[in-house]
């Protein structure tokens, strides 16, 4: 298996999520998109009274009688967290090229979206897509911490610890645990948004996850993997 950290962010840096049913719509997109199913098989009628991803699987009306818990996922989603102009992804395939094919649909399908709510036309996103391999044993250990702390760009104070120092671990741990739009919570043991990602990858190395994250804050160490992050 490899495992991919994985970025896209709005052409000219753009903000690409105003509010959340922006961001109830790109959560609802990892989910409906990660199907081998073609893109145009899955369309959703979106309601803006929906209040979760949860209850979009539930309560959501799809074209041509497609069921979501019928899809064939084409990758694993181990983290990601939405920032206001990009999103981090932390992806492996299940099929040939499914990541590729995932991250087609859903660049496409919400960008398509995105263009028809605030009435504009032409290229959301920056360009291809960034993604790098995890191809050692300290990107593995520190690049799920990374992807889920980038919330704490929110906080001030807390905003400098990409050079590895945070000046109030506690409040930034609040912060995080307060902070939907990323798998953390999923992994902390609040359940947020569970049918989009796998946990089973990292289920050994963080038993613990936020008792791991307090520690983590404590002495931030992204120092060895910092030439390989997407910024």
């Amino acid at each position: 298996m490899e495992l991919y950290h994985v970025l896209n962010r709005g052409v000219d840096k753009r903000t690409i999520f105003l509010d959340d049913q922006d961001r109830h719509r790109f959560v609802h997109d990892l989910f409906i998109f990660n199907d081998s199913k073609p893109a145009e098989n899955t369309e959703y009628f979106y309601s803006r009274t929906t209040k979760s991803v949860e209850s979009i699987d539930l309560r959501g009306r799809y074209k041509d009688g497609y069921k979501p818990d019928k899809r064939k996922q084409i990758v694993d989603i181990h983290a990601w967290c939405l920032m206001g102009n990009h999103y981090h992804l932390l992806l492996s395939s299940r099929v040939d090229n499914g990541i590729t094919k995932f991250l087609m649909k859903l660049n496409v399908g919400y960008a398509k979206y995105f263009n028809e709510r605030y009435k504009r036309a032409g290229t959301l996103f920056q360009g291809r897509t960034k993604k790098v391999r995890i191809a050692t044993d300290a990107h593995f250990m520190h690049i799920m911490n990374y992807i889920h702390l980038n919330p704490l760009d929110f906080l001030k104070g807390a905003d400098q610890w990409r050079d590895l120092t945070v000046k109030n671990p506690p409040a930034a741990l609040k912060h995080l645990e307060n902070y939907r739009w990323s798998s953390f919570q999923d992994y902390s043991g609040r359940s947020n948004f569970p049918s989009i990602i796998s946990t089973d990858l990292f289920g050994d190395e963080h038993r613990n996850y936020k008792k791991d994250i307090a520690r983590y804050l404590e002495d931030v160490n992204i120092e060895p993997i910092k030439d390989l992050l997407h910024e």
